[in-house]
């Protein structure tokens, strides 16, 4: 099969999501911000809270009305000059309203997102005598040259068990690590958060392919896959033009090395299917 180019962003969207999702209900989110015109449609998102809204989670406790959010990929950099982008979206965003001044300065923070630490970028803070504070693991607030209140996050400094969304979004995961992420899946009630888990899911499985092949064998993990993704693959079995899951669920089966007879049994087992009916499946994927 041709290998497929990582979409982060839909997952780094529904990672946000759950990570606020004590506080779903009071915040709108805007993905993929066109700021006025089409060359600046860019992937931002854009997360919109009522003054007297208090975020639980610690990466939105810097939030205010309007918040502008840019992740950058673990294949990205996150240099000085794309902090200075970021400001200018937001000051982009702050004149784009729909009358003079409708949206207030004091009412506008921008957040940037990476895995991993921008070594470069704070190197260059250091350099030039840019004050920082670290509030809370991985959350960094830049006090100096920001019209803005500002902070970056690094995904790999966060508490993996506080902020497990966003944690799962690198192409460095641990084996112990994809395990707590299916656990933490496993664990979700609501349909809705299922359905954001599996986006967060299917990137993390797909940048973590080395976590694949240490699993390879590991019949309970591809149980566990199949169970998360019941749900989503009963759906598909009610929309054929929505097939595109359960093949998903069978192509992680394979990369953990499993036969197709294993799998067969699986989704005969799990989803009553007839054995032609998931045979047809695995013919349709190979």
């Amino acid at each position: 099969m041709e290998e497929i180019k990582i979409q982060w962003h839909p997952g780094f969207v529904a990672a946000m999501d759950l990570e606020f999702g004590e506080n779903r209900k009071d915040l709108i989110y805007e993905k993929e911000y066109n700021l006025n015109t089409k060359p600046l449609e860019i992937d931002l998102l854009v997360i919109k809270k009522d003054s007297d809204v208090q975020i639980v989670n610690e990466i939105g406790k810097l939030f205010r009305g309007h918040n502008i959010v840019e992740y950058k990929s673990p294949e990205d950099h996150m240099d000085i000059d794309d902090f200075y982008k970021a400001a200018a979206y937001g000051c982009l965003y702050k004149a784009s309203g729909q009358y003079v001044d409708e949206r207030n300065a004091d009412d506008i923070t921008v957040t940037m997102i990476r895995h991993a630490k921008p070594e470069g970028l704070f190197r260059y803070f250091e350099e030039h005598h840019v004050k920082m504070t670290n509030p809370y693991a991985g959350i960094y607030y830049i006090l100096d040259t920001v019209l803005f209140p500002t902070q970056i996050i690094v995904g790999k400094e966060l508490n993996r068990k506080s902020h497990t969304w966003l944690s799962a979004l690198s192409d460095k995961m641990q084996k112990q690590e994809m395990k707590e992420l299916l656990e933490r899946i496993g664990s979700l009630t609501q349909k809705f958060d299922r359905e954001l888990a599996d986006s967060v899911l299917e990137v993390s499985v797909r940048a973590n392919k080395q976590v694949i092949e240490e699993l390879r064998g590991d019949d309970s993990m591809c149980q566990a896959l199949l169970e998360i993704m019941e749900p989503e693959i009963e759906k598909i079995k009610r929309d054929e033009a929505q097939k595109g899951h359960i093949y998903g669920a069978i192509s992680m089966c394979r990369d953990l090395g499993l036969s197709d007879d294993v799998i067969l049994k699986r989704l005969q087992e799990k989803y009553h299917l007839s054995w032609k009916e998931a045979e047809k499946y695995l013919q349709a994927d190979s």
